[in-house]
């Protein structure tokens, strides 16, 4: 058997299928894959955000507790767990390459390149595709994307307040058509990559697509499928300062129309991908999983993007499909499912002997088991450094059928504890720690049983929030002198 495995970036769990909240979202070559596939309805990150999932994805191993402290100079930034794959941990590319696996990497997600990182590891061929967000792959001189500035609603009297959008700008200049973006460029060069080792069978590729992440930055066609009548700004980073956190509703619709969009971008590049599989007659003996590391929030709370604080599904749940040529079609699994159970399962569909901390997840397709954990403890990075003792701060989550549990953790001066009710509260809005401490004592103990210590803990990182490169450059030259 072939493994060919796609990770999605920001791609949320709730849209693919008519059933879905977002199922309106255009999404043809997706929906015709899960119908033949196994979809894990409750998968919840072990530790989010993008690289902890990625590590998880590559080693079956946990990222949460915070444990390990790695020299990260020229990386950017510096939350919790972004690092890179601690020496001892074998990736999934390291288990197959000796045992004749063709290995190949290829992404545009470029965290996974930075100084430090070393996330190509086991891979004999690996691509790296160039421009993402704060990438510093050219150099980013403000006036040169002037106009560009202004239909994102950044005006370039201070370059420094929209580095990141700069950026990005800078390495996409130049764009003539849809096989310029970026997601399309990944999924050309993951197609061509099939073909090139169609003769090197067995193989294993992971393909890494970082849309429909933040730009959210489509053809126009693209957006104008779910918001046609607007002429207002497109907020591209809709988080930013560009927005001043204050959208109409016009605005609102069109920033989420502009997420939409993004999305039914990525499905059609997909679905070249999945037009090369045929082409090549690799459906009978490839097993083929779609990923996503995490949702985003579309409002959800009062706010687009990321919530660390957030523990609820939109941002936590990912998206998991697994399509086996000799498995169930439009299956669902139910049971809870972690990002570290990734590599257990497809080692072991593989036949490949590995041990992990996470488990094969296979077992609650065939109906052998019906639950691999009584509960699940999730982890979410922070941006920043507390300045109290250099702890690092985060935040955990434990959900079980009944309960969800949230606390930070990291940080003596953030001591909260959250309990929502699922049965009869699913969107998990009325807080009932309160009532009942039992609950609440049980859970805190689950967390602290990963952690190894007593909420909030302490998480010694190496080094604060570090900016980009590009953004000390545009800083310096453009704005007042930082050191």
């Amino acid at each position: 058997m072939n493994l060919v495995c796609i990770c999605l970036d920001t791609f949320r769990a709730d849209i693919v299928g008519r059933d879905q909240p977002l199922g309106f979202i255009e999404t043809p070559n997706l929906d015709a894959f899960a119908a033949e596939s196994v979809y894990f309805e409750r998968a919840f990150g072990e530790c989010q955000p993008t690289l902890q999932m990625r590590r998880a994805f590559f080693t079956g191993m946990r990222s949460f507790p915070f444990s390990y402290n790695y020299d990260r100079r020229g990386h950017w930034h510096h939350a919790p767990g972004w690092h890179k794959i601690p020496p001892h941990q074998d990736t999934m590319a390291e288990i197959l390459l000796p045992r004749g696996y063709a290995t190949g990497l290829i992404s545009d997600t470029y965290h996974m390149f930075k100084p430090t990182m070393n996330y190509t590891r086991g891979f004999c061929s690996y691509e790296f595709i160039r421009g993402q967000e704060t990438d510093n792959y050219r150099v980013a001189n403000p006036n040169a994307v002037k106009e560009e500035l202004k239909r994102y609603g950044c005006m370039p009297d201070d370059p420094t307040r929209y580095a990141y959008l700069i950026q990005y700008l800078a390495n996409n200049r130049g764009r003539e058509s849809e096989e310029d973006y970026l997601c399309a460029k990944v999924f050309t060069a993951a197609s061509r990559w099939l073909e090139d080792n169609a003769a090197n069978q067995p193989f294993f590729l992971w393909v890494d697509a970082f849309d429909p992440h933040e730009p959210w930055d489509p053809p126009r066609e693209y957006a104008e499928k779910y918001c046609s009548d607007f002429s207002d700004t497109d907020f591209a980073f809709p988080g930013g300062p560009a927005t001043g956190g204050r959208l109409s509703e016009d605005q609102i619709k069109r920033t989420r129309a502009l997420y939409c969009g993004e999305v039914t971008l990525v499905d059609a590049w997909v679905g070249k991908l999945f037009e090369a599989m045929t082409k090549l007659r690799l459906w009978d003996n490839t097993i083929l999983m779609v990923l996503s590391d995490h949702g985003t929030q579309l409002m959800e709370e009062g706010r687009f993007g990321k919530g660390r604080g957030d523990m609820r599904p939109y941002n936590t749940r990912f998206v998991w499909y697994l399509r086996h040529p000799d498995g169930p079609r439009d299956k669902k699994v139910t049971a809870y499912v972690q990002s570290h159970d990734v590599a257990p399962t497809a080692l072991a569909l593989l036949g490949v002997p590995f041990g992990a901390d996470g488990k094969s997840a296979w077992p609650l397709v065939t109906g052998e088991r019906n639950k691999i954990r009584d509960y699940i403890v999730c982890g979410w990075a922070n941006w920043s450094i507390s300045e109290y003792g250099g702890s690092a701060v985060g935040f955990a989550s434990v959900r079980d059928d009944e309960w969800c549990y949230v606390a930070p953790v990291g940080d003596p001066r953030e001591r909260w504890e959250r309990l929502y009710h699922l049965p009869t509260d699913p969107d998990e809005v009325e807080d009932v720690a309160a009532q009942q401490p039992e609950i609440v004592k049980r859970q805190r103990e689950r967390v602290e049983a990963v952690m190894k210590q007593q909420l909030p803990g302490k998480f010694e990182e190496l080094g604060g929030p570090a900016p980009s490169p590009g953004s000390i450059f545009i800083a310096s030259r453009y704005g007042k002198h930082q050191t």
